[in-house]
């Protein structure tokens, strides 16, 4: 089965590329079977990984950012593919 993890976070005004390029310094062990990133207006940044997983499985998550990044919390979501 594939999960999908999704992590969203909003940076503070200006500050998105400085989100997205703390987020892609992030690494995660073991690492997801596939991994993007993606930047939106508004200074958002989102970034999906798979991985060869149940959908229960425990799984590394990226982290929060530090709040002086970040203008709200992180959002996270859990999705299986389906055929």
């Amino acid at each position: 089965m594939t999960v999908a993890l999704m992590w969203e976070a909003r940076a503070v005004e200006g500050g998105g590329p400085e989100l997205l390029a703390w987020v892609r310094a992030r690494t995660l062990t073991p690492a997801p079977v596939r991994r993007e990133s993606f930047s939106a207006p508004q200074d958002r940044v989102l970034v999906i990984t798979w991985w060869d997983a149940a959908y229960d499985a425990e799984l590394p998550e990226l982290p929060d950012p530090p709040e002086a990044l970040c203008r709200r919390g992180v959002h996270r979501w859990r999705f299986e593919s389906v055929a």
